[in-house]
């Protein structure tokens, strides 16, 4: 993809910081994308969602990509997918560390972890040298996330205060809703897209430019636009 990662676009040095509104597009981009793989009759876990594999084209349209450790979901009266714990430190969700039980709210975890990435330009888990002394960026943003008052000390400088003040606490609440430790409770990734676009068209947003649906030769069906 022409524009590479995700994450050289956030974390970087020296390249220019994604503006406030296509951080925004990127988030419904890569929920649609997870949203997609969820819908699937055979119940896709895209399992390692992380900035690094989300891919922009030149006009910052994501894709997700790498699909190496997907893996079908649950299927009939089965609750979760038991399987070894692999993966990005950081972007798991504790659940899934714990038992090594696997479900599709595993991913919704790991996308509101790309989603703080997002708010703050941190990184998931920062180098020693940064004076970043947590474990990880979720747990230095915790308390940050629970109080809208406090959402703004958190939000990446580069930004230079140009977002919508509500669009950010609007995601940040969201943020909190996908790292909800019972993972029960956190939203679905369709419940997500809605979300996400309903904070977009409250903010006037414009929307990022309608995909092409690509067809494979090998398959009779359609790719979806978020998926590389």
């Amino acid at each position: 993809m022409q524009k590479g990662s995700l994450e050289n676009h956030l974390f970087r040095k020296g390249v220019q910081p994604i503006p406030w509104v296509t951080r925004v597009n990127i988030a419904i981009d890569v929920a649609k994308g997870v949203a997609f793989l969820h819908a699937l009759d055979a119940n896709v876990i895209y399992r390692d969602l992380k900035a690094s594999n989300i891919l922009l084209d030149p006009d910052f349209n994501a894709k997700l990509s790498d699909f190496g450790l997907a893996r079908d979901g649950p299927t009939g009266d089965n609750t979760h997918v038991s399987t070894r714990v692999i993966g990005t430190h950081g972007y798991a969700a504790p659940e899934y560390i714990a038992t090594g039980h696997l479900t599709p709210k595993s991913d919704v975890y790991s996308f509101g972890v790309v989603l703080l990435e997002l708010l703050t330009g941190r990184r998931v888990v920062e180098d020693e040298r940064s004076g970043f002394s947590e474990k990880t960026l979720v747990d230095w943003a915790w308390h940050f996330l629970s109080d809208t008052r406090r959402i703004l000390r958190i939000m990446d400088s580069r930004l230079g205060g140009q977002y919508s003040k509500k669009g950010a606490q609007a995601a940040a609440a969201l943020t909190l809703q996908c790292l909800d430790i019972d993972p029960k409770l956190r939203p679905s990734m369709v419940n997500v897209v809605a979300a996400l676009e309903a904070l977009r068209s409250s903010n006037s947003i414009p929307r990022t430019p309608k995909c092409e649906i690509l067809a494979t030769k090998h398959s009779s069906h359609s790719q979806n636009c978020n998926t590389l």
